[in-house]
């Protein structure tokens, strides 16, 4: 079961008639899926691409080599890309973009260490970015990144006078 926040967040959504969309790579699909779960997952979820090696990041999504190669494929950069050339593919009110360091073996450093998130949200036409560093096994920090996700979502989506309804778009 999602948890109460991813929960909220998804009738948030709902009760405005929006949608999100995800490119995931630290969360490698579990983002997408634990919205699924909500009861409103059929007004709200569009889809997601899960583009957890950098070829894809690259090959499907077109991130630029040249942005992975300078900052890494878990950079904010990447992560910013991640999120705008989703919505080519995925037409929502919001598009999430997940980089990050859920294990060993990936660009981390002192600076970067495991654990470390990186999230960037357009939310129709504002455009949010936040990098956290989240402690525990992989999974809890998958987790606890989808719950930040949906904080972040929740907070911009009913703080936010900026932002409009608009129609969902079902195929």
């Amino acid at each position: 079961m999602p948890s109460q926040i991813v929960l909220d967040c998804s009738k948030a959504l709902a009760d405005r008639k929006m949608t999100v969309a995800f490119a995931e790579s630290a969360t490698s699909g579990r983002l997408a899926a634990e919205f699924s779960l909500c009861p409103d997952s059929g007004q709200v979820l569009k889809g997601g691409l899960v583009c957890y090696d950098a070829n894809l990041k690259i090959d499907i999504l077109g991130v630029s080599k040249a942005i992975i190669d300078e900052f890494t494929p878990e950079s904010a950069e990447v992560t910013k890309e991640l999120a705008s050339k989703l919505q080519t593919f995925i037409p929502a009110n919001v598009h999430v973009g997940i980089t990050g360091l859920t294990t060993p073996g990936g660009s981390e450093s002192p600076e970067k260490p495991v654990g470390t998130i990186f999230i960037h949200a357009l939310i129709n036409g504002e455009s949010v970015a936040v990098r956290e560093t989240f402690q525990g096994e992989p999974e809890g920090i998958v987790l606890q990144s989808i719950d930040r996700i949906a904080k972040l979502i929740l907070n911009e989506v009913i703080n936010n006078s900026t932002i409009t309804e608009t129609e969902s778009i079902h195929d």
